[in-house]
């Protein structure tokens, strides 16, 4: 196991960062980490998914190197050449576990910026925000852009070929509605480089990962720590830490419906009938629907809609006599046939086109407008006109706070500030504005939202996070697994609670989910922070837990199963609250020194005691799981044991997801009760 250490050495021409006596950022006029260019990129748009292309004019390596001590660090001035025109000059501070670079100033006309961070041949990293298909990062390069992930995302399928044809939606393994230019790394440091402009990180190389920014980044920070636990709360220090999950979650499955009124009431009914733990009744229709050619889709109004639900609030009300909670939908645009648009418009709360006219999206055959969150005064009457009074009055409890990756990159905002630099911010200022809204409503231990977007400092704001839109099926990079991917991947950056919608939600091209589909979900789903349902975006079309006798009662008993594991879950989302440990852990994180717990990316440690392999693939009645070494683990459902640093296969029918805990828990009479809960 390496040293922690980090040290700073420079002479003439040369600066050297070690890590336990390892290169770190070496650079040498023959062997530079600094390059500077510039380019033109050409980026286009189409309902969140984007076409990004980039036309390389120049790029410089900055050979030499000049260092002075200015009082407050190290001053570098870089250039080509020993007699050129000075071309970045940066800061370096050292910290006390680590060394951050700042910008001081840069030749002008750059636009293209990258450093080298040495590597080396056996090391893995992880992070860059949420990733869906690899945790593990080696081998790829990884565009940081915050979009619609893409539906199918490989382009040897049929589904992702079609969305590609259709709708120019296909997506890749990078695409990503959370991305973030930090990354960790195993030899016990994170990496993060603050800027809000397109970036690149690739890790390709045998010998250095390079970082792209198309910018002057403001900073770039190392920091070491002796431990990835350490590690993790120091990035969650940095960024941001998240409050506990409302009391009212651990009492069951959310069940998302999407119906009006009756359908909602009547499948609550039929829920409790079942013997199911309900927490929550999360209808994102409570504002209206409209159909188009995807699906079903909301009423980007966000205000009650009394045709759909005539007595949204009596049955709030009655609801919570049931304990039972109310959530809703909402997201940061409106559509032009809405009552709000014109209220927004009038007051100039949104963001205008280059002639200073309202500018207007297409989200997908309807047109809305932006909230210009750049403008204080939209932001406050966004909170106080539509969450506080239109949703928290009204007596919601949560809601998905959708779309904060879609900020156009041709609009104009209050701030003066380019689109295209605000774009990867722009989940962090709607993550804020929600988080604000049910704080000055002193609710923040009440209510809770859900995002799937977002970016670096998102995780001081967003409570909660969802994997988005999977396709609703096993496929590789789209499918159930991808969900524990983003899981593991967040979770490094400091973002603690994780969950997805149980089944997925894209149907699509005749893909359509099966019973086992949703049912295994739903295996997983009980061992996450949060159950919730999703109807899909075709509803009629996909199997639903009240179509099918015996799918009604998987899920009541995972839900169960759910609610006797909260008092083990509320300690792990307390851990999370105050450390920023994720409740959904890699195996290394507890199990540094077992090779092969490095590599995992379809199972994942609950906390330090619980350990769940889900099964992502159809037709499988057994199941394999690693057990890390140097611990024995007992099969929560049968109660055999195994000792660690092995292999093992399980039965594995419905309700019985592969799951295993430590030998040694302190929880262990806790765990049998949940193998026992009918």
């Amino acid at each position: 196991m390496s040293s922690s250490t980090m040290s700073t050495s420079t002479k003439h021409d040369q600066l050297s960062v070690m890590l336990g006596g390892d290169a770190l950022l070496v650079h040498r006029p023959d062997a530079p980490a600094f390059f500077v260019g510039r380019g033109q990129e050409r980026m286009e748009m189409y309902r969140g998914n984007f076409d990004i292309e980039d036309y390389l004019e120049s790029r410089e390596a900055l050979r030499h190197l000049t260092v002075v001590e200015d009082g407050a660090g190290l001053k570098l001035t870089l250039r080509r050449y020993a007699e050129d025109d000075v071309q970045l000059a940066l800061r370096l501070v050292e910290l006390e576990d680590g060394i951050r670079l700042e910008s001081l100033s840069a030749a002008e006309g750059i636009n293209r910026f990258w450093l080298r961070v040495a590597a080396q041949d056996e090391e893995r990293v992880w992070g860059c925000g949420e990733q869906m298909s690899y945790f593990d990062l080696r081998g790829r390069h990884f565009p940081l852009w915050t979009s619609e992930p893409g539906v199918g995302r490989d382009k040897s399928t049929y589904v992702t070929w079609q969305s590609d044809v259709v709708n120019r939606a296909g997506g890749d393994y990078y695409h990503t509605n959370y991305p973030q230019p930090t990354f960790v790394s195993s030899r016990r440091y994170f990496c993060d480089v603050e800027t809000t402009h397109y970036a690149d990180f690739d890790f390709r190389s045998a010998d250095f990962h390079e970082l792209q920014v198309w910018g002057i980044p403001s900073t770039v920070v190392l920091r070491s720590a002796p431990t990835f636990i350490q590690l993790v709360e120091n990035i969650g220090a940095h960024f941001g830490r998240q409050p506990k999950l409302p009391e009212w979650v651990y009492n069951g499955v959310i069940l998302g419906l999407k119906r009006g009124q009756a359908h909602a009431e009547a499948k609550l009914a039929e829920a409790l009938a079942n013997n199911m733990a309900v927490s929550a009744l999360w209808c994102e229709d409570w504002a209206g629907v409209r159909e188009t050619s995807f699906g079903t889709r909301l009423f980007w109004d966000w205000r009650w809609q009394a045709e759909r639900y005539p007595s949204l609030d009596k049955m709030i009300d009655e609801l919570r006599h049931q304990g039972v909670q109310f959530l809703g939908y909402v997201n940061p645009y409106l559509c032009v046939d809405g009552h709000f648009f014109p209220e927004a418009q009038a007051q100039g709360y949104l963001a205008t086109d280059g002639q200073g006219q309202t500018a207007v999206v297409d989200f997908g055959e309807f047109d809305c407008g932006v909230v210009d969150f750049t403008n204080p005064a939209a932001c406050t009457w966004f909170k106080d006109v539509i969450i506080k009074r239109q949703m928290l009055d009204l007596g919601l409890s949560g809601w998905m706070a959708d779309f904060g990756e879609y900020l156009p990159i041709d609009v104009t905002l209050s701030n003066g500030v380019c689109a295209k630099q605000e774009h990867n911010r722009w989940p962090v200022r709607w993550a804020q504005v929600n988080a604000e809204a049910i704080a000055e409503a002193g609710l923040t231990d009440k209510a809770t939202f859900f995002m799937r977007a977002g970016y670096s400092g998102v995780q001081a704001h967003c409570p909660l996070l969802w994997a988005g839109d999977q396709s609703v099926d096993f496929t590789r990079h789209d499918g159930l697994a991808t969900v524990i991917c983003a899981a593991l991947s967040s979770g490094l950056m400091g973002n603690a609670f994780h969950h997805s919608d149980i089944g997925g939600y894209t149907s699509i091209f005749g893909n359509t989910r099966d019973a086992e589909l949703f049912m295994r979900w739903t295996d997983m789903a009980a061992f996450t922070p949060v159950m919730r349902t999703h109807e899909s975006n075709r509803p009629t079309e996909n199997v639903q837990w009240f179509d099918d006798a015996e799918v009604a009662a998987h899920l009541a008993r995972m839900s169960r199963v759910y609610v006797r594991l909260a008092p083990y879950l509320k300690s792990l989302v307390a851990e999370g609250s105050e450390r920023s440990l994720p409740v959904q852990r890699p195996l290394f994180l507890h199990f540094e020194d077992d090779a092969a717990c490095y590599a995992i990316q379809d199972q994942y440690l609950y906390g330090p005691d619980l350990l769940v392999a889900p099964v992502h693939e159809a037709g499988r009645s057994d199941w394999s799981a690693y057990l890390p070494e140097g611990v024995e683990w007992v099969h929560l459902w049968s109660g055999e044991r195994y000792p660690g640093g092995q292999r093992v296969t399980v039965a594995a029918p419905y309700g019985e997801p592969p799951v295993f805990y430590r030998a040694e828990s302190t929880w262990e009479p806790l765990f049998i009760e949940v193998a026992d809960q009918d």
